[in-house]
């Protein structure tokens, strides 16, 4: 096989970007054989931009069914990633789901379990690890040269959205469409990345705001604590409502801190290791020498086009995915969790009970209002 064949089910926002991007030449590995979408308008674009021959199906199970793909892409609603992976995968089709990996950890847990038992390869839509800052800014952490950290702080208040974005679709910021808001929509990239540099926290307490700024019922502003299995600390502050926005990632290590912002990586790097400066220093209110330095990167930031190559490589050569599949679960447990934390106005440990979480999450889906949606709303920052 030189090429892999590609279903796309879901011609939305990131489904439209990523068929152009593979019929850019982007991604010269794949070639798309077919594509299903529920809505007709966006077949009859989907037409325009993919050979002739290119099959096209409602439902994306039929598309499974058909058997002329290798592979699918899944980009719809995020209730329906799970069901559609394992289906995929029961069917002998290799899955690249969009994020977020589904709407609660329990069904992410079935799909995982799935993917172990099938020999298919299976990955995650995380693209902003391609970014050659966040991969140097993992390297840095993840390495230990900076020894354990200490602190976590990310301020990431650039998902400006107004309140047209959200009437563009009738199952946006509701929880029965979407399940979520700026969590479970915008901020998948984050939690995944924060949980890639830092591993995941013991406990959260968190508040989330529904409809504070937006006519919407589910939460657009966030600002959650976190507590590490070493007794570091973390804080997290989102929000579509900031203009301007502010994305800066600032991690305290005991050797310095990384501080990532204005598409810059800072090294704030100590002489010695704070821990042992503390204890021997002589001088009650010394500190520590510090150089300041601008960490140099390979400049590569291939974003969706470079998970889909991977994604390739992986089919045909056995190569590294961006991310495993099975990652997907990881950044979700931090969002359901905060969301647990301000639903039940309180600290939750991690593992939380995900039947309480369910529970909770049915109560507002139940209570979900419908709406009618006006368009669809082309998003350049990779979010539905």
């Amino acid at each position: 096989m030189e090429k892999v064949r590609l279903g796309i089910i879901g011609i939305g926002n990131m489904g439209t970007n990523h068929l152009k991007s593979i019929q850019e030449g982007k991604v010269p590995e794949i070639e798309v054989t077919a594509v299903a979408d529920r809505e007709d308008g966006r077949i009859a674009w989907a037409k325009e931009y993919v050979p002739a021959e290119t099959l096209f199906f409602k439902e994306g199970t039929d598309l499974i069914d058909a058997g002329v793909c290798d592979a699918v892409l899944i980009a719809v609603p995020h209730y329906q990633h799970p069901e559609l992976t394992i289906y995929a995968m029961e069917h002998g089709h290799h899955v690249l789901c969009e994020k977020p990996a589904g709407v609660y950890t329990a069904q992410v847990r079935k799909m995982n379990e799935a993917a172990q038992k099938s020999d298919r390869v299976f990955a995650m839509m995380f693209n902003q690890r391609t970014n050659c800052i966040y991969r140097k800014l993992h390297e840095l952490v993840t390495g230990k040269e900076l020894g354990a950290i200490k602190r976590v702080n990310w301020i990431v208040t650039d998902w400006y959205r107004t309140q047209s974005y959200y009437d563009s679709g009738s199952w946006r910021a509701t929880w029965d469409g979407e399940g979520g808001g700026v969590l479970l929509n915008q901020c998948p990239h984050n939690m995944d990345l924060l949980q890639w540099f830092c591993g995941m926290p013991d406990k959260v307490r968190a508040f989330c705001h529904n409809g504070k700024w937006h006519d919407i019922e589910v939460e657009d502003d966030v600002t959650a604590y976190l507590e590490y299995p070493n007794g570091a600390t973390g804080v997290f502050v989102t929000s579509t409502a900031d203009a301007p926005g502010t994305n800066r990632f600032e991690i305290t290590m005991e050797m310095g801190k990384l501080v990532c912002e204005n598409d810059r990586l800072m090294l704030y790097k100590l002489a010695e290791n704070e821990r042992t400066f503390c204890k021997t220093a002589k001088g009650g209110f010394d500190t520590p020498e510090c150089t300041v330095t601008e960490v140099e990167t390979d400049g590569v930031n291939e974003q969706h086009a470079g998970v889909l190559k991977a994604f390739a490589g992986r089919i045909l050569r056995g190569t590294p995915l961006v991310a495993e599949g099975e990652e997907g679960i990881n950044g979700l447990t931090l969002s359901n969790a905060m969301h647990l934390s301000s639903w039940l106005n309180r600290e939750v440990e991690i593992p939380f009970d995900e039947n309480l979480f369910l529970e909770e999450l049915n109560k507002r889906r139940a209570a979900s209002r419908k709406k009618e949606g006006t368009g669809v709303v082309f998003d350049t920052q990779g979010s539905y």
